[in-house]
């Protein structure tokens, strides 16, 4: 049987992509502060499991337990085929120069949300798979901002370029060792999501390309998240074609 951890699944891209692992069959953990009942009832019309595991990534002690009782349940499932990996949840916030961002808190939460805990969750993963010889596939789900400057999102590019270089560097370890476990990235683009909505809602001193993003959504250049997990899904699903340490653009699917 195969079995998904999803981070961010109580909405947006998150939500969409659990909801097709739910329907291709596999059960689903999925990791977030707030439940969603949608995948609930969704697991149960596909008879498998939604188990919904609360935890606030911002706490990377509550974290560590969420992630120890995830794995100690997989370990007593009978058969495990693949245990598959998206790492999706991230913040924006703080949204602003970097001269104006000098809330030590805010910029620890939005590290430890954004790149800390993706690496903490993947890393326990892989650790588990040596011990049990369960293969791995796994996605962190980045952003063009990691491979561009914006300014006003500062923490948000270095967080998200450092999970680009995060899986390409667990990539070469895991090709050096001879797994068979595979690490990629994907690149979502722009979609119609809560998180755009919090860009239009910043404020052009704070952030100097907002009025960009608010031409995006008023001429109809957001994707739907539905489509766009699509895509993420069938590469992470495809371990015959898919790439460990490739960051993939859903740009390139277009």
């Amino acid at each position: 049987m195969n079995y998904a951890i999803v981070t961010g699944t109580s909405r947006g891209l998150g939500e969409a992509c659990a909801k097709l692992l739910i329907e291709s069959g596999m059960h689903v953990f999925g990791i977030a502060r707030n439940k969603n009942a949608k995948l609930d009832h969704f697991a149960k019309e596909n008879h498998v499991q939604f188990n919904h595991i609360e935890c606030d990534l911002g706490e990377p002690s509550l974290l560590e337990k969420r992630m120890e009782e995830i794995l100690a349940t997989l370990a007593h499932v009978e058969e495990v085929t693949c245990v598959y990996l998206i790492n999706n949840a991230a913040t924006l916030e703080p949204i602003d120069r970097a001269d104006e961002l000098t809330d030590a808190m805010a910029i620890t939460l939005h590290t430890q949300v954004n790149l800390a805990s993706p690496m903490l969750i993947l890393n326990a993963v892989l650790h588990a798979s040596k011990n049990n010889d369960w293969p791995v596939i796994a996605v962190n789900v980045t952003s063009g901002a990691g491979r561009r400057p914006i300014p006003g999102f500062s923490a948000y590019c270095s967080t998200k370029a450092g999970i680009d270089m995060y899986t390409e560097t667990v990539a070469k370890e895991l090709e050096i060792s001879g797994s068979e476990n595979k690490v990629l990235g994907f690149s979502p683009g722009i979609m119609d999501t809560d998180m755009q909505e919090e860009i239009r809602n910043s404020n052009e001193a704070a952030f100097h390309e907002v009025e960009t993003f608010r031409a995006y959504k008023r001429n109809g250049h957001l994707r739907q998240v539905e489509e766009v997990s699509g895509i993420l899904v069938d590469i992470l699903t495809d371990p015959a074609n898919a790439v460990s340490g490739k960051i993939y653009n859903v740009q390139d699917y277009f």
